[in-house]
């Protein structure tokens, strides 16, 4: 059998977080290759030999058409999804390589995962629905099963396919969807890459759907999973170790606030919490974290709104007439000046730009 890779999106300003899953990774399975997906530029202040990954791939080393013009359509979030398939449709062309696994970068893993790699060489695709349970109470039917039928039935944190003739198909079909329409667009049916996996039960044969509750804890299965247990002797989850847990949110404040409501009084989810925003406590001091993304301005320095990308995304006249949206020289602001002037004369929402004080 070939290698199994494990592989993760992000910017440079990410790396904190990717450096807890990569090790993680490399404690329980030091077997797996490790990969990051770059959703930047590469940049001489980070040293990647001294992180645990063996490989990074930058965004200007995957094969996406059109590369400089469909970069722009996205915002940060959007790009490190977008590039998800692509990175994933080249490790699956390499000929030493048999599984690809993906991993959200704020997850951690808490214990092998040798029952998902199991169902993986039975399979070509497994998935983890964000519920598997349903729920009870009101409140979390808004909160989750709501909430899963407007990001996904399946969360997009975690993916394993195998390098089979209907993985490979399915990898090939996510990357040129996703091409188009990776944009967090709710009220048209879109959330960047997830809402396409919804479809793949339907479209490819070899689709596993894994349901044990270990996999892929977060705070909208708290509500029907019991997680317990401590850091020194280990959590599990409806009496299965923990294998994963997904700690998305967790900057904003969002995940400790509804692992408060989801897991009130349950001193496991507390601890577990507790050690995460520990180990992150100083992510904030690092300078890696503080790293502009490269695709967040124009090459002057201006930073770009989100008004302006969403406008050129949907514009072909203005994608033919600035090829290089992100270029501006001096008297030259190339696609920067149009959405500052002629911009807000032909969309009333756009921003104008700012005169001098």
């Amino acid at each position: 059998m070939g290698k199994t890779v494990a592989f993760t999106s992000a910017a440079l300003n990410y790396l904190p977080k990717v450096r807890k899953l990569c090790s993680s990774i490399k404690r329980f399975h030091p077997e797996f290759e490790v990969v990051l997906a770059l959703a930047d530029e590469r940049s001489d202040v980070v040293d990647f030999s001294s992180e645990p990954i063996d490989r990074v791939f930058a965004l200007a080393e995957l094969d996406i058409p059109d590369r400089r013009r469909w970069t722009y359509f996205h915002t940060i979030v959007e790009l490190a999804t977008a590039i998800k398939p692509f990175a994933l449709v080249e490790l699956l062309a390499r000929e030493d390589v048999e599984r690809v696994i993906y991993f959200d970068p704020d997850m951690v893993l808490f214990s092998r995962l040798d029952d998902m790699l199991g169902r993986l060489d039975g399979a070509s695709v497994v998935l983890t629905p964000h519920l598997t349970t349903p729920e009870v109470e009101l409140e979390a039917i808004r909160d989750n099963e709501i909430a899963a039928l407007k990001h996904g039935v399946y969360n997009l944190g975690f993916l394993g396919v195998r390098d089979t003739a209907e993985g490979r198909r399915f990898a090939g079909w996510w990357a040129e969807r996703i091409y188009h329409f990776c944009v967090a667009d709710i009220a048209n049916g879109l959330f960047t890459d997830q809402r396409w996996i919804d479809l793949a039960p339907a479209f490819f044969e070899g689709v596993d759907i894994l349901k044990s509750p270990r996999f892929n804890v977060a705070t909208w299965n708290l509500t029907q999973r019991r997680l317990a247990g401590s850091l020194a002797a280990g959590f599990t989850v409806d009496g299965e170790p923990l294998g994963f847990y997904h700690f998305t949110g967790f900057d904003s404040g969002a995940h400790r606030a509804m692992a408060h409501k989801n897991a009130a009084g349950n001193d496991a989810v507390q601890a577990l919490v507790d050690w995460y925003a520990s180990e992150a406590r100083f992510d904030g001091d690092e300078p890696v974290s503080r790293l502009p993304w490269a695709f967040g301005s124009y090459s002057d320095g201006t930073a770009i709104p989100l008004e302006h990308r969403r406008v050129y995304r949907s514009r072909p006249d203005l994608q033919e007439a600035f090829p290089d949206p992100f270029a501006t020289s001096p008297g030259q602001p190339g696609l920067r000046g149009w959405m500052e002037h002629q911009g807000p004369l032909e969309y009333d929402w756009l921003p104008a730009k700012k005169k001098p004080s």
